[in-house]
Protein backbone atom coordinates (compact mmCIF):
# COMPACT_ATOMS: atom_id res chain seq x y z
CA UNK A 1 0.00 0.00 0.00
CA UNK A 2 1.30 3.41 -0.92
CA UNK A 3 1.19 5.85 1.99
CA UNK A 4 0.34 9.49 1.42
CA UNK A 5 1.13 12.43 3.67
CA UNK A 6 -1.43 15.21 3.88
CA UNK A 7 -1.18 18.70 5.32
CA UNK A 8 -3.13 20.04 8.29
CA UNK A 9 -5.63 21.93 6.13
CA UNK A 10 -6.73 18.67 4.49
CA UNK A 11 -6.87 16.89 7.88
CA UNK A 12 -9.20 19.62 9.16
CA UNK A 13 -11.41 19.19 6.08
CA UNK A 14 -11.54 15.40 6.51
CA UNK A 15 -12.22 15.17 10.24
CA UNK A 16 -14.08 18.42 10.90
CA UNK A 17 -12.00 19.33 13.96
CA UNK A 18 -10.38 22.69 14.56
CA UNK A 19 -6.60 23.08 14.51
CA UNK A 20 -6.46 23.57 18.27
CA UNK A 21 -8.64 20.51 18.96
CA UNK A 22 -6.44 18.36 16.72
CA UNK A 23 -3.33 19.41 18.68
CA UNK A 24 -5.16 18.86 21.98
CA UNK A 25 -6.17 15.34 20.90
CA UNK A 26 -2.61 14.60 19.73
CA UNK A 27 -1.27 15.65 23.16
CA UNK A 28 -3.87 13.43 24.85
CA UNK A 29 -3.01 10.46 22.60
CA UNK A 30 -6.48 10.51 21.00
CA UNK A 31 -5.41 11.47 17.47
CA UNK A 32 -2.69 10.27 15.09
CA UNK A 33 0.60 12.11 15.57
CA UNK A 34 2.06 14.30 12.85
CA UNK A 35 5.19 13.52 10.84
CA UNK A 36 7.98 16.09 10.61
CA UNK A 37 8.71 17.13 7.03
CA UNK A 38 11.64 19.35 7.95
CA UNK A 39 11.79 22.83 9.35
CA UNK A 40 8.38 23.75 10.70
CA UNK A 41 6.47 21.65 8.16
CA UNK A 42 4.40 18.68 9.24
CA UNK A 43 2.15 16.17 7.57
CA UNK A 44 -0.20 13.41 8.64
CA UNK A 45 -0.45 9.87 7.31
CA UNK A 46 -3.71 9.88 5.37
CA UNK A 47 -4.58 6.25 6.19
CA UNK A 48 -4.21 6.97 9.93
CA UNK A 49 -6.60 9.93 9.66
CA UNK A 50 -9.11 7.84 7.70
CA UNK A 51 -8.88 5.08 10.34
CA UNK A 52 -9.47 7.63 13.11
CA UNK A 53 -12.62 8.87 11.33
CA UNK A 54 -13.85 5.29 10.86
CA UNK A 55 -13.30 4.60 14.57
CA UNK A 56 -15.28 7.71 15.57
CA UNK A 57 -18.13 6.57 13.32
CA UNK A 58 -17.89 3.08 14.84
CA UNK A 59 -18.21 4.52 18.36
CA UNK A 60 -21.30 6.40 17.28
CA UNK A 61 -22.80 3.26 15.79
CA UNK A 62 -21.99 1.26 18.93
CA UNK A 63 -23.82 3.86 21.04
CA UNK A 64 -26.88 3.65 18.81
CA UNK A 65 -26.87 -0.16 18.89
CA UNK A 66 -26.50 -0.29 22.68
CA UNK A 67 -29.62 1.81 23.24
CA UNK A 68 -28.02 5.22 23.66
CA UNK A 69 -30.20 6.78 20.99
CA UNK A 70 -33.44 4.83 21.44
CA UNK A 71 -36.79 6.59 21.59
CA UNK A 72 -38.74 6.39 24.85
Amino acid sequence: MKERLIRLKEVIAICGLSRSRIYQYINEGKFPASVSLGGRSIGFVESEIQLWVANVIGLRDDNVLSGYDMEV
